[in-house]
């Protein structure tokens, strides 16, 4: 391959002509499939004089080349010549490589390990270690680099694909632990050894998340790490050189290198350091753990806490890992006693002050309310946050050790209370009541069920924190907001202490800062829930909703969403007259948090989150209207645009909300519209190619048409339905990739059409029939095999005559009687039938076997008249089960009504009387036949009783 033409191609590449750069991508597509392709754009990487810029774009190319192509399973075939030059030369490059490069090769390196070492690639490891042992410092990077990337194909596999690690450590930990203490030996060191320390724990991290390796069980060499690690907590962070700018100062190097650091000891302390918690090969580490290592740490981590006692830099998520590690000495009863002598301090000068409302809080709430209000209710935020640390560390502390330190630490929170009462307003505490009220809430669990706090908390919430709903401060009347959400099951001696606060809520609904609208409704969700008489809000209901869905539209939160699911639970039908608003509301919110979706970053997850809740609630919705069945054809406009669109790869996230709004269409609206009908396809194209998860949730729509639009679902022939399923479950039960659990919707759907089509699908029952046989010879799961008996039984109740033709004439007549017979015969150890253990699956076998009943003589196989005595039996011991059965169900459901379910007849209909029936519409014949299965039915159970 010519060198310079691909790199003229991806110098062509860069350029700002959009007509020049399609050119360049569309050559490059082409040169994709040419032998050489990968090597030489390795080359361009390496190749000194190319321009950086180019040899950046190669080394993406590269990076993508070998992620989409390097399985043997892709279309395009990397020949073996080019992976072995690929492997040779890797590692050399990446040594090589300048940052901006490197970060791309690694990525390609990371997918040819996962793929190659070590049975392919058995050389890689002795080329990291020679390079560990060099004295020039790119090679050891780069070694680094590598190392870290195999260590992590570890990271997560289970004992027996660990096997490999244990030989990387072997051959590199003692290099590594030299080299680390070199590292720590210099002065003055630049931030490039902040980088190779970092690298070098990292690579510790991913060797011992899962277990201690039985390498560092030696004494020696873990006490030398561990005295490694001690060193890196204890050494100071250089002053200078660090960035001014806050985002990047929490992620400078050597912050990073004390974050690894501390992870790790904590990895180790909750995971290993526990002799009770620990298995038995780890008992002797735990206990050395816990009486050498975790006391030591725990001073280092104390004394670095201490820094914000002095008004010290410590980033957040460093804070927060520190408080993790200090949470878990709690409950050790050896570091406890080191650290109850630091209580005090580390309560009223560390912990409290970190939950005050601070700069940073006070210059985003003015600044960016929204991005103030995502933070706070940002689940993946709270792992990183110093603040909910610090309300961990008192929720453990209270709980475990309360009755030495609740006492003091309530006192202290009154004494802030008292203190900003006392004050004059332009001198009051602000921001130490913030503190003091986030205290109170965090701790409402504990505080309601211990007396005599218990008994108080009516007089603190009146006296403390309703006060604040009137607060010239947003974030008091915020935090007021919240600390009653955490209080509105609280038992109210004076009714109308409850009434005055929700009215409070109910005001700052309308508040002028966002975060206090946004507390407020996630509080009301709690004051409604405990609402006891609903009165109180039926009147201003329109209002809530009103305010509701204007917040809605300026902030994607699906906390605001859980309080109106909470609403219109609370009210059901009552809701009617509001429920197409509401769903229109919803829709337009949903369309709104999946735009944002697709523009915000992979680890803001919020806008995603909120779209989920708005189907969530607009399922609670139809629910609640579910008697109304007139209302759901003036939802469907509003709904159908949703799921036309999202029924597919783009609704992946949320299939399951989506189905079930597809499932209350279809089975409550009055008929099954040509718009609903439209949803088949891309459901059916979903399954077959990549929602087989969803199976059961797709069941039930399917059903629902079969059985609730019999006539459409036989007639149509442009999409013919009748067709697309039978594709759809005949590929289901031949594929062998699926487990048998995963395709137990199928012959459901089977009995779906069998049991609503009676004398319309004629031509159905032999292809039927001969797949579910096919599939029962090699199932081995016992509930599948009854739902495949129970396709041959169904298809026996449709047409015992045709059916029973259709097994002769395949020669299996005797085979699947006998295979019937036998499950029927199974027990458990108990001695309870092994299988066809529903109500309706033994309906299903006793009006199969008794449709042979109705058959003349001539008809029957000889084989089964021979047997007329064992299917007699067989009846026998069903209908006495059934009657057992439907006794014991009875007694369970006398105090409870019966729950409602989506499907038709074909679904779990195990307490439906009529789910043998088929529709309203069957000819007389059928009624005919069902009237004399009936009275033989009554025959057989007069005998048994």
């Amino acid at each position: 391959m010519d060198l310079s033409t691909v790199a003229s191609i991806l110098q062509l590449a860069l350029s700002p002509n959009a007509e020049e750069r399609n050119h360049a991508e569309t050559q490059l597509k082409q040169y994709q499939h040419a032998p050489g392709y990968v090597v030489g754009l390795l080359q361009i990487v390496v190749t000194a004089n190319i321009d950086i810029s180019v040899r950046q774009v190669a080394s993406i190319q590269f990076k993508n080349f070998v992620g989409r192509h390097w399985s043997s399973e892709t279309l395009i075939q990397v020949p073996e010549s080019d992976r072995v030059a690929v492997r040779q030369n890797l590692l050399e490059a990446l040594v090589h490589a300048p940052p901006i490069i490197r970060v791309q090769l690694a990525d390609g390196l990371k997918t040819v390990v996962n793929y190659d070492y070590p049975e392919k690639w058995p050389s890689l490891l002795p080329s990291i270690d020679s390079n560990l042992k060099s004295q020039e410092q790119t090679r050891i990077c780069g070694a680094l680099y590598a190392l870290r990337i195999l260590t992590r194909k570890y990271e997560f596999k289970d004992e027996e694909e660990r096997r490999p690690l244990y030989q990387i450590i072997e051959t590199t930990f003692s290099t590594l632990l030299n080299f680390l203490n070199y590292l720590l030996s210099l002065q003055n060191p630049p931030i490039e050894v902040a980088d190779l320390m970092k690298l070098t724990c990292k690579v510790f991290w991913s060797s011992v998340y899962l277990e201690i390796p039985k390498q560092l069980h030696d004494p020696t060499l873990f006490s030398a790490w561990m005295s490694c690690f001690h060193r890196i907590l204890e050494m100071a962070v250089p002053s200078d050189g660090q960035p001014v700018d806050p985002d990047q100062r929490k992620v400078w190097g050597w912050w990073k290198v004390k974050k690894w650091t501390i992870q790790i000891i904590n990895r180790l302390y909750n995971r290993f350091g526990d002799p009770k918690m620990s298995r038995p090969e780890n008992k002797s580490f735990a206990l050395v753990f816990q009486k050498q290592f975790a006391p030591q740490f725990l001073e280092s981590h104390l004394k670095m806490l201490s820094v914000i006692r002095q008004g010290g830099y410590l980033p957040d998520r460093i804070i927060n890992l520190l408080l993790q590690y200090v949470s878990t000495s709690i409950s050790k009863s050896a570091t406890y006693q080191l650290l109850k002598p630091h209580l005090d301090a580390l309560l009223f000068e560390i912990i409290f002050p970190l939950m005050c409302f601070n700069d940073a809080d006070y210059k985003l709430w003015h600044e960016d309310p929204h991005e103030y209000v995502r933070k706070g209710y940002d689940i993946i935020e709270d792992m990183y946050s110093s603040r909910t640390a610090a309300i961990n560390f008192i929720s453990e502390l209270f709980r475990k050790k309360g009755k030495e330190n609740l006492q003091k630490f309530l006192a202290f929170i009154v004494n802030v209370f008292q203190s900003y009462e006392a004050a004059p307003v332009d001198q009051k505490p602000y921001r130490q009541k913030d503190g003091a009220l986030l205290a109170v809430g965090a701790l409402s669990d504990k505080l309601k069920e211990t007396e005599p706090y218990k008994s108080q908390l009516e007089q603190m919430l009146v006296q403390h924190v309703f006060p604040e709903f009137s607060s010239p401060i947003g974030h008091l009347r915020a935090k007021a907001a919240w600390v009653s959400g955490q209080y509105a099951g609280t038992s109210f001696v004076n009714k109308e202490n409850f009434s005055s606060a929700f009215r409070s809520i109910v005001a700052a609904l309308r508040d002028p800062e966002l975060p206090v609208r946004v507390d407020s409704v996630v509080a009301l969700r709690s004051f409604v829930e405990s609402c006891k008489d609903l009165d109180e809000i039926r009147p201003i209901l329109p209002q809530l909703l009103d305010e509701f869905f204007k917040l809605m539209n300026e902030v994607e939160n699906e906390d605001l969403v859980f309080t109106l699911e909470t609403i219109v639970d609370k009210f059901g039908e009552e809701m009617a007259p509001y429920a197409l608003g509401l769903c229109q509301n919803l829709a337009s919110a949903f369309w709104k948090c999946m735009r944002s979706s697709e523009g915000e970053d992979d680890d803001d997850d919020s806008a995603a989150l909120a779209a989920v809740a708005c189907l969530r609630a607009i399922s609670t919705i139809l629910e609640s209207i579910s008697k109304l069945p007139d209302l759901f054809p003036q939802l469907e406009p509003i709904l159908l645009p949703i799921l036309q669109r999202m029924l597919s790869t783009d609704g992946q996230d949320i299939f399951e909300e989506l189905l079930e709004i597809v499932s209350y269409l279809t089975y409550i609206s009055p008929t099954i519209s040509l718009g609903l009908w439209s949803l088949w396809v891309p459901m059916v194209s979903a399954l077959d190619e990549w929602a087989i998860d969803f199976f059961e949730n797709i069941l039930v729509p399917l059903d629902n048409y079969i059985s609730r639009s019999t006539e459409h679902f036989l007639t149509c022939k442009e999409p013919n339905y009748q067709q697309s399923l039978f594709k759809l479950i005949s590929r289901v039960f031949v594929d062998n990739n699926f487990e048998d659990h995963d395709i137990e919707p199928a012959p459901k759907l089977i009995e779906a059409v069998l049991q609503n089509c009676r004398d319309r699908v004629d031509e159905w029952v032999e292809p039927y029939l001969k797949i579910s046989i096919e599939r029962l010879r090699r199932t081995q799961k016992g509930y599948l095999k009854d739902l495949l008996v129970g396709v041959v039984a169904n298809a026996l109740y449709y047409n015992p005559g045709l059916s029973l033709n259709i097994l002769q004439r395949m020669g299996v007549t005797t085979e699947v009687f006998q295979t019937w017979f036998t499950l029927l015969q199974e027990t458990k150890k108990s001695g309870q039938p092994a299988h066809f253990r529903r109500e309706h699956d033994k309906k299903v076998c006793i009006l199969g076997l008794l449709s042979l009943l109705s058959l003349p003589s001539e008809l029957m196989p000889q084989e089964l008249q021979a047997g007329m005595d064992q299917i007699f039996k067989a009846v026998l011991k069903l209908l006495v089960l059934y009657r057992q059965q439907l006794e014991e169900a009875a007694k369970k459901r006398e105090d409870a009504d019966e729950d409602e379910d989506f499907g038709g007849l074909g679904s779990d209909h195990d307490d439906s009387e009529d789910d043998m029936g088929g529709d309203d519409d069957d000819d007389d014949d059928d009624d005919e036949n069902d009237e004399a299965n009936a009275e033989k039915l009554q025959r057989l159970a007069a005998e048994v009783c």
